[in-house]
């Protein structure tokens, strides 16, 4: 039972103050909602709204000439702190916003919002915009799938991964041709300017490793359809799942990891099969021409244009366009991570969030889950050992495995008290360290339960050892209680 607490500043531009306020500015209001989860747990998530004029700064920096410019103008002037909002209300007839946005969402953690229709519709907007910026029911069920019945879940919320304090990127080229075929990838240049800066951004939530490598004669283990219409090779959607298990095979990351390994794999179709495209269920061509599995990574079929004449000596020499590659996997690197953009009205503008791959509010949100998701763990995990501890009457508990659990409770306890406080980021390190602290606990060798035997499995091991020894002993013990009792007849009857 915890509650999510998300400030809030409403900042009200010259023209746009609503003329039925309850209250002259500036002052505040706290708007609560339920979030059921199942019977034995419930989230209150609860808006602290502080509605306000702007200071002369913001004012100037709101006669910018673009949403964008004023966007990037506001971002000194407001709180910075992980998970707060700041919401500006513009005059109805601004030219900050383009004709026909009534919303638009920086890169930050504010946006701009056209003011109109009184308190009341303004109220209705600005709730709609919060839990697209910080949370909302279906995300909070997605980070407890776990206990939340399937049909109150989502199709895609067990597409996420799920919180880890680390994960492994490993970046694969198929070459299941060489004779025909090298190629080429500047993988390292790649990633230094597409996914380090994404990374950099994620650190905060996770540790992050990324390696590469080149698999050859690695072939999908399935035979693509030819079509003669196109004079090409199809693979269905049905028959995708069939694709990776024999590529993972060959990946091999997976086998040493302690974290979840998230593998990007790009496919350059052997000379037989080439030029190889993907169909959806509808049986039309995916125009990235690649697809993703949940909580596993995604698959890219890159086609080579065949030599102009066929005399051209092999192998051809191919140099991947990692621009194109690149914009696939950093779009599959989102979805995995739940940061797939929602449906939002058609009067909502988004900004894209630049070379950085993901907003400030997109990594909050992103942090709300995680916490609430760390937190469901951690009373798992201790529930599941204290079972184990119960089974086992004889289990020694040695003082380092105690004090990891009290640390456990305590971090969990802190994250709860910070969510309900609005301190997203201490919440956040404060689950994390919770996590830490019960995996420790509960996979310390000391507590292996093989160590220990009930009691009906002593009898059973000791029994066969003991009894053929415990015969001979009886039968001796009872030969000199009964030779001890004649003795003492015979004593009686001489006296």
């Amino acid at each position: 039972q915890f509650q999510l607490a998300v400030p809030v500043a409403v900042v009200f531009a010259a023209g746009s103050v609503p003329g039925d306020l309850p209250e002259p500015l500036p002052f505040r209001d706290v708007q609560e909602m339920e979030i059921s989860v199942n019977l034995r747990t419930s989230i209150t998530s609860r808006y602290e709204m502080v509605y306000r004029r702007t200071t002369a700064e913001e004012e100037a920096a709101l006669d910018a000439a673009t949403a964008r410019e004023a966007d990037a103008a506001l971002r000194p002037l407001q709180d910075a702190s992980l998970g707060s909002l700041t919401m500006y209300v513009v005059p109805e007839t601004s030219s900050l916003l383009p004709q026909g946005i009534s919303v638009y969402v920086g890169k930050h953690r504010s946006a701009l919002v056209r003011a109109g229709g009184g308190l009341a519709a303004l109220r209705t907007r600005l709730r709609q915009l919060t839990q697209v910026m910080s949370f909302t029911a279906s995300s909070i069920a997605a980070a407890l799938s776990d206990r939340v019945p399937d049909s109150q879940l989502s199709p895609d919320a067990r597409r996420h991964l799920k919180s880890s304090l680390g994960y492994e990127i490993t970046f694969s080229l198929l070459n299941p041709d060489p004779k025909s075929h090298a190629v080429d990838w500047d993988i390292e240049d790649a990633v230094n300017r597409y996914v380090q800066p994404v990374l950099d951004k994620l650190s905060l939530v996770a540790n992050f490793s990324v390696d590469s490598q080149i698999l050859y004669y690695a072939v999908l283990g399935v035979t693509p359809r030819f079509d003669k219409e196109s004079s090409s090779f199809l693979l269905s959607a049905h028959s995708l799942p069939h694709v990776i298990n024999p590529v993972e095979a060959r990946l091999g990351s997976s086998a040493a990891s302690l974290y979840p390994v998230l593998n990007f794999l790009l496919y350059v179709p052997e000379r037989s099969h080439s030029p190889l495209y993907i169909q959806d269920k509808d049986g039309a061509p995916v125009s990235t021409n690649a697809f993703h599995s949940p909580r596993w990574g995604g698959i890219m079929v890159y086609n080579v244009e065949a030599p102009a004449s066929p005399q051209a000596s092999l192998p051809l020499h191919v140099d991947v366009d990692m621009v194109r590659v690149m914009e696939v996997f950093l779009a599959q690197l989102r979805l995995l991570f739940g940061l797939s953009r929602e449906e939002l009205p058609s009067d909502f503008l988004l900004e894209s969030p630049g070379n950085e791959g993901l907003a400030d509010w997109e990594l909050d949100r992103l942090l709300w889950t995680h916490a609430v998701e760390n937190i469901a763990t951690v009373s798992t995990t201790l529930t599941s050992l204290a079972q184990l501890l119960d089974k086992i009457g004889n289990i020694v508990i040695k003082d380092d495995v105690a004090s990891e659990v009290y640390r456990a409770v305590a971090s969990a306890q802190s994250a709860v008290a910070e969510l309900a406080a609005g301190h997203l980021h201490s919440a956040f390190q404060a689950s994390k360290e919770a996590v830490t602290s019960s995996e420790r606990a509960f996979f310390d060798p000391s507590l292996l339960h093989l160590l220990y035997f009930p009691d009906d499995q002593k009898f059973a091991i000791y029994i066969p050892l003991f009894l053929p020894m415990a015969v001979p002993i009886l039968l001796s013990l009872a030969k000199i209680v009964r030779e001890a009792r004649q003795r003492k007849k015979e004593a009686t009857k001489m006296d």
